[in-house]
């Protein structure tokens, strides 16, 4: 629109200025009658242009900031930190939080034999195109070897397309997970995992040291880190996350889900 107002007053100028045929009395006698419509136009452009600008970012801050916790969990354990996240970033105004499970890639007989807690129902499975229609996304899961589990790497491994269109690019994004062990991964499973963000164009949020002291005590064993929160399922998946690992899964979807709508606004 800019382009257009400023072709329109140099034709005007133009056709006053000396070298052209037609000197300012003697254009034409139609183009006279409109030059001060047009001069007018030009002037309301900008303003024009303001107030469209103005009414898309009002659109956008009406409307909800769409947070998607997307995890696996094999004995609840992860599960248990996505509600608790959920909790955390439902306490924040103009935001909609989701939570979703990725598809389950182990037979129900294999499942069986590990003791697998069943999926959870209330969390719909989802597909790797419905990534796209988040503001903002927590990926949550165990750790296999200092790795995310496979049936969470299988899932990125879907979001080719995605990847392709540039989908997720510019979003933000963070990380919960579970280890069974305090050497098994608490931060290399985070550290691995940020190669899928990367690629993607995703805005990495770790939590950094932003739940204060909780983070420094040295009183008990627990999970999480300055990557995310994280819980210790133990050997065999008997231990459930302590109040202080729920702590700060809620403190981290309060954190992040602040951080999105923030960027979202823009």
């Amino acid at each position: 629109m800019q382009t257009t107002v400023h072709t329109r007053s140099s034709q005007i100028n133009n056709l006053q200025g000396s070298n052209s045929p037609y000197k300012y009395g003697s254009l034409p006698a139609f183009f006279l009658h409109q030059l001060p419509t047009l001069q007018e136009e030009a002037k309301q452009f900008p303003n024009q242009i303001s107030f469209s600008q103005q009414s898309s970012a009002a659109s956008r801050s009406a409307m909800a900031t769409k947070i998607y916790i997307v995890y696996y969990s094999t004995w609840g354990h992860v599960a248990t930190l996505a509600e608790e996240i959920k909790k955390g970033a439902d306490t924040v105004p103009g935001v909609e939080v989701t939570v979703w499970r990725v598809p389950e890639t182990l037979p129900e007989e294999v499942l069986g034999k590990m003791h697998a807690a069943p999926g959870r129902e209330d969390h719909p499975v989802i597909t790797a195109s419905q990534l796209a229609e988040a503001d903002g996304i927590l990926f949550g899961f165990p750790t296999r070897f200092g790795m995310m589990a496979a049936q969470m790497k299988a899932f990125f491994d879907s979001t080719g397309r995605l990847w392709q269109e540039g989908s997720l690019a510019g979003k933000p994004a963070g990380i919960f997970l579970a280890t069974g062990t305090q050497g098994g991964g608490q931060e290399t499973t985070a550290l691995t995992a940020i190669t899928q963000l990367t690629h993607h164009g995703m805005l990495f949020v770790p939590v950094g040291y932003t739940h204060g002291a909780g983070m420094f005590a040295m009183d008990e064993v627990k999970g999480g880190s300055p990557y995310g929160s994280g819980t210790f399922a133990g050997k065999d998946g008997g231990r459930t996350p302590s109040d202080a690992e729920l702590a700060l899964a809620a403190h981290q979807g309060k954190y992040f889900a602040g951080i999105a709508k923030k960027l979202n606004a823009v």
